[in-house]
């Protein structure tokens, strides 16, 4: 079985080629790939894979460009740190899609379907069905929070929120004077409701705002060091799978 891994990350590329291998023994992998020209010419001078993993933002620009160069008839599944693409769209034709950071589980699960409908003949990919799908489907994002003190009620808009965080197993909104209030979600359910152009997931701890940084820093192992403004934590990493984004989220 060959599997090409088309990612512009190479620690993303190397974790799924990682976690891969236990589930898929006998394939062998080609890529990754790191754009929408080095896939196109690898398609066009190799014979068709038997499954595509697909990162949607590559080095040249987003990944549908592919099916628009060439007749792509291998399954795919879709990598993605950004659920605002329409996800239920590539769901079709027997697509599936993975969240980065990539969950093993996810990822089994997603194997064994496409073992599962390996048998069948992949149809064709409507790469206009799933661009209007990602038009119509735009989500709406939270403008305010709700918090809770004492008895009484306390709206909060967005935009003077500077970070979210986690601690002791409490969420907390933190506003740009440094002052924090508990939410009644989790870290994971912020992710899901803020504006990805405005906040960023940095690692498992922290979610934030360009006006909650304070500087930036480069660290070991191609990671990047925060000072957040008004945080006492003074090793704020962003995870080393997320550099990259965290890179174009800040000179978007």
């Amino acid at each position: 079985m060959n599997i090409l891994i088309i990612e512009d990350e190479s620690p993303a590329a190397e974790r799924l080629r990682r976690l891969l291998k236990p589930l898929l023994p006998d394939a062998f992998f080609h890529g990754p790939l790191d754009s929408v020209r080095s896939a196109v010419n690898w398609l066009n001078d190799n014979p068709n894979p038997d499954l595509i993993f697909l990162d949607i933002q590559l080095a040249d620009g987003l990944s549908f460009d592919i099916f628009r160069q060439y007749d792509v008839n291998t399954p795919v599944i879709f990598c993605t740190a950004y659920d605002q693409y329409a996800i239920r769209a590539f769901k079709l034709n027997s697509i599936d899609y993975l969240l980065k950071p990539i969950d093993p589980h996810d990822l089994e699960g997603a194997v064994t379907k496409f073992l599962r409908q390996r048998e069948t003949r992949a149809p064709h990919i409507d790469v206009e069905y799933l661009q209007q799908s990602m038009q119509v489907q735009e989500k709406v994002y939270k403008s305010r929070f709700i918090t809770r003190i004492g008895d009484q009620l306390k709206p909060v808009e967005v935009e003077g929120i500077s970070l979210f965080y986690s601690a002791d197993k409490i969420t907390f909104m933190q506003l740009e004077n440094g002052r924090p209030y508990p939410l009644d979600y989790s870290l994971d359910q912020v992710e899901g409701l803020v504006d990805p152009q405005r906040f960023f997931r940095v690692n498992r701890k922290f979610i934030i705002s360009m006006s909650g940084i304070e500087d930036i820093r480069t660290y070991s192992s191609s990671r990047l060091k925060l000072k957040l403004k008004n945080v006492e934590d003074k090793d704020v990493l962003v995870s080393r799978e997320r550099v990259n984004d965290f890179k174009k989220w800040l000179d978007r």
